[in-house]
Parts: C-alpha cells; structure tokens; sequence
C-alpha cells in the first residue's frame, strides 16, 4: 500500500499512529518523510467506530436516514421543500425531452433539498453553541438562507431555460 501505510491481518496499519490509539483515537505523530513546522505540531481527533465493508455502508445509511428523518420532523421549509419536489418530480419526468433535461430538472430539485439540510445543520450547529445574539452567528444563518434561495433561484432558471 502507499502513502506508509501497510497492511497486517486485514488491518491497514498506519505507522506514523500510535498502536494504541488506533480504535478509540487517534494520534498523529510526525511523519519523518516531512520537513519543517509540520514535525512541530500534533493533533489528536476521535475516529467514529463504524466498522468496516458493507457493515460500515449499512450503518451510513441508517445515519443519514435519521438525518432526513430529523429534517422531515424539526424542519418546516424542509417539509414545504419536499412537498415541491414530490409534487414537481413526476412532472420534470414528463416534460423533460431527453434524458439530460430530465437529469437537469430533477438535479434541480435534489439541489434545493440538499441546500435545506445543510443550511439546517448550520442553524443546529449555531444554536447548539449559544442561543446568544452574535454578529457571527446571524451571519452564519443568514449565510445558510441565501443559499437556499439561490438554490430556489436556481430551480426557477433550469426549468424557465429548458421549458421555453
């Protein structure tokens, strides 16, 4: 394998991380193959233990169901949103010529679900660390519901452009 990592009883060991560490946490060390300030520095992070191979796709999908199931249930625009998508999908099935204009406008509508959820994961995140007033704060979610519009925005320019 590259990159110095090798591989031991189906284990792909890396040799730059401390044995002990590699379930639980992980420890970067320094990597003798670099130079200069990055010997200097050291950082520690957790690792999810989600398992490996199909396990690990499994368990991805039950997460990111209950993410959707999350927006579905906390979130009201997100709700509206999909409503839209439910409603506007089968219709971008039937006058979408070809394939590529069917793809544009269904891409459009994913586009604006995958926006909301970002966007509602911003906004969770902000409230999680404070409930305080902060300029910072009210950027972030400010931010966040631009993009959403933009991506509205977006859904109205591909169907206008491929509809007329």
């Amino acid at each position: 394998m590259s990159g110095g990592l090798y591989q031991l009883a189906g284990r792909v060991i890396n040799p730059y991380i401390s044995r002990a560490n590699q379930t639980e946490s992980i420890s970067v060390q320094s990597n003798p193959h670099t130079s200069g300030l990055n010997n200097l520095y050291k950082t520690r992070f957790m690792v999810k233990k989600s398992g490996t191979g199909i396990n690990r796709l499994f368990k991805a999908f039950g997460w990111s169901m209950s993410g959707l199931k999350a927006a579905f249930t906390q979130e009201t625009a997100f709700r509206q949103e999909f409503l839209l998508c439910i409603i506007l999908a089968p219709l971008a099935l039937y006058l979408g010529e070809t394939g590529v204009e069917k793809a544009l406008l269904l891409g459009s509508l994913l586009l604006v679900l995958i926006v909301e959820l970002l966007n509602s994961a911003v906004e969770a995140t902000v409230d999680r660390i404070s409930k305080d007033q902060h300029e910072l704060a009210g950027q972030a979610k400010d931010m966040g519901s631009a993009a959403v519009f933009l991506s509205l925005l977006n859904v109205m320019v591909v169907w206008l452009l491929i509809l007329t």
